[in-house]
């Protein structure tokens, strides 16, 4: 036992540069000097010394491959080295006990076979490979390397017999080689045989997902061989008979195929009706997977529309006419039949547009009024009004009456809107509405139903006065914008404020637009108020001159009415005075930064000197006026204004 005292540790702080082990081992690694080993090259002499390489090199492969038995790798390569010896029986025997060991690997029965191909033993290599395919009857690989032999060596009974062979076992991926034994018959010249070959093909595959691909891929092939051959009736006889037994749905490659042929060898109307067919299936396979997708629905009767509108434009037959058409008109009667599962607004909004499309196609396209009303009156059914409704549909259906000169009828709509399910939307068309129609005592009757509604809304209180204004009832016009001023809560009363005194403005009335800045300052006294009455007071004003009229205040130059200075910087000094007196300190200093824009634009230069004396300034994050009580405020200001004319100072010195 170790009697040795503990060394006390001084210092136990954490060291500035920490060290850690990965860092001393790669510091250890990085300081060995660098170098690269490389096996000396090796010449063999005579006999005695290649024998003794020979020997060593095998030791060291057979203990790799005792060691790692299973490792076919080990075994290819062992072989591999014998047979760049020229030592096949001792590569066949490595080959042989590595099947022995593993009789399933397939690239193992590769690499002996390539050994026998390198070395020239042809009948060696179809013997393995007929071993092989049959000990693995599931390996494609080695029966297509079996009949790509065969074939090589132009043995042509012997390569139909290893394809018949692999047909028995119906492998897998059969489609491909179908049609590899058909394209082989075919480069031979037997064409009854290659059709007898795909013949069989397709009556070889089930009807599941997997087996129509695999029936596709052979039809597709039998009738390219069959156009290949100029057999165009053949083909298309082909064509059509696949896609009569695989499902629509399924079968959208035949379709592609079948497309790219007719428009090769076909008229321009069986192209087109092939592609017409093509986008049809297509469609309808998606819509059965989704049949609430409302983005599709608009897609697919868009592109028929197009088809119907073309065939029109091309003089097509009234029969195909009406055959398209009523094919439009059942895939809207499909898709709106599609009602959304809930009732939230969110999920009706692309629904509603199929309405509005359904009513146009008959109103426009097929000129049935009749048709295009009731669709109308059974979208306003279908929506559930009670928790929403769509303002547009109202005002859509209330316009195709105006277009069929039935004013009644598009007031009663509008009228049922509002009592049914009121909103601003619905408001504003009707408003829009009888505007264009000219009808100004029921558009102020719509305005006063419209704030009764909602007074709150800023904006309708502003378009009743600016119609009133319009109109030129400038008394009515007063009246509405008085009233909204005295409504409790306005959503905007800035915009209202705003829009009166303009109105003021713009009827030349100076006196009518500082009493209203009077009022809005008193009520409110924000900063910006303040600002807006002082430069109210500055600029100039037209002058409405009375006995003009109207044509000539537009063509002639309107007389401008001069501002006051003085009024303008009163204003400034009762806005500072009032801030002054309500503690707003980040206000004022606001309306000081305007203000002395005012006197640079405005004043003099005494004013501007003036109001530089009046900024405040910032000490500890708060703002000190000059003006403000308390001593320590007026020593702190006094010694950051000594300190500034200091700086000041020192930087003319320095210049």
């Amino acid at each position: 036992m170790d009697d040795r005292p503990t060394p006390r540790i001084k210092n136990r702080a954490a060291a500035n540069i920490q060290i850690t082990a990965e860092q001393l081992l790669r510091e250890a690694h990085d300081s060995q000097p660098q170098t690269t080993f490389r096996a000396p090259d090796q010449r063999l002499q005579d006999l005695e010394e290649l024998a003794e390489y020979r020997a060593r090199q095998r030791r060291d492969f057979e203990q790799r491959v005792i060691r790692n038995k299973v490792h076919i790798k080990e075994w290819m390569n062992y072989a591999n080295w014998e047979a760049s010896q020229n030592e096949l029986p001792r590569a066949r025997s490595i080959f042989e006990r590595a099947l022995g060991v593993n009789s399933n690997s397939v690239p193992l029965w590769l690499a002996y076979v390539d050994m026998e191909l390198k070395a020239r033993n042809v009948n060696h290599a179809l013997n393995l490979l007929s071993r092989g395919v049959t000990l693995l009857p599931r390996a494609s690989q080695l029966w297509y390397k079996h009949v790509y032999l065969s074939e090589l060596l132009q043995d042509v009974p012997s390569t139909r017999r290893v394809f018949e062979r692999w047909m028995q076992w119906e492998p897998e991926d059969g489609a491909w080689i179908w049609v590899k034994w058909a394209k082989f018959e075919e480069e031979r010249g037997r064409v009854d045989r290659a059709r007898e070959v795909l013949q069989a093909a397709s009556e070889r595959f089930g009807e599941d997902e997997e087996g129509m691909e695999k029936t596709q891929a052979v039809f597709v092939a039998f009738a390219k061989m069959e156009t290949k051959l100029k057999e165009y009736e053949r083909a298309r006889t082909i064509y059509k008979f696949a896609l009569s037994r695989v499902p629509q749905s399924k079968s959208s490659k035949l379709l592609w195929a079948y497309t790219k042929f007719e428009k090769q060898y076909s008229t321009q109307q069986t192209i087109d009706n092939t592609a017409a067919v093509r986008r049809r299936v297509q469609y309808e396979a998606d819509l059965s997977k989704a049949s609430h997708d409302y983005d599709l629905w608009l897609e697919c009767i868009r592109v028929e529309e197009d088809s119907w509108r073309q065939l029109k434009s091309e003089g097509a037959t009234q029969e195909a006419l009406d055959a398209t058409a009523s094919y439009v008109v059942g895939l809207y009667e499909r898709a709106v039949a599609q009602v959304p599962f809930t009732i939230e607004k969110v999920h009706w909004r692309r629904y509603i547009f199929l309405w509005f499309n359904y009513a146009l196609f008959e109103e426009i396209e097929k000129k049935d009024n009749a048709k295009a009303r009731k669709i109308y009156q059974t979208a306003i059914q279908v929506i559930p009004h009670k928790h929403f409704t769509f303002a547009k549909l109202w005002l859509m259906f209330a316009k195709f009456e105006l277009r069929q000169l039935d004013v009644n009828a598009a007031r009663k709509i509008m009228g049922t809107a509002i009592g049914m399910c009121p909103k601003g939307a619905l408001f504003k068309g009707y408003i829009d509405l009888e505007i264009k129609l000219r009808e100004f005592d029921r558009v102020r009757k719509l305005y006063e139903k419209y704030i009764e509604f909602d007074p709150t809304n800023s904006l309708t209180w502003i378009q009743y006065a600016t119609l009133e204004a319009q109109l030129g009832d400038f008394a009515r016009t007063r009246a509405i914008f008085d009233l909204a001023l005295s409504q409790p809560s306005l959503s905007v009363p800035e915009l209202t404020w705003k829009a009166f005194i303009d109105f003021e403005m713009q009827q030349g009335d100076r006196q009518a637009a500082r009493a209203l800045y009077e009022r809005l300052v008193a009520l409110k006294g924000h900063v910006q108020a303040w600002i807006s009455y002082a430069m109210f007071e500055v600029e100039p004003m037209p002058v409405q001159h009375e006995d003009w009229e109207e044509e000539e205040q537009e063509t002639k130059e309107r007389e401008m009415m001069p501002g006051d200075s003085g009024l303008a910087r009163a204003v400034f000094e009762r806005a500072y005075q009032d801030l002054r007196r309500r503690g707003f300190k980040d206000e004022r200093a606001v309306l000081l930064e305007a203000w002395n824009t005012f006197e640079e634009k405005y004043g003099n230069p005494e004013g501007v000197v003036k109001v530089d004396g009046m900024k405040p300034v910032t000490v500890d994050r708060s703002l000190i006026f000059p003006d403000d009580d308390g001593d320590t405020n007026q020593a702190s200001l006094k010694f950051l204004q000594a300190a500034r004319a200091w700086k000041q100072a020192q930087q003319v010195t320095g210049e």
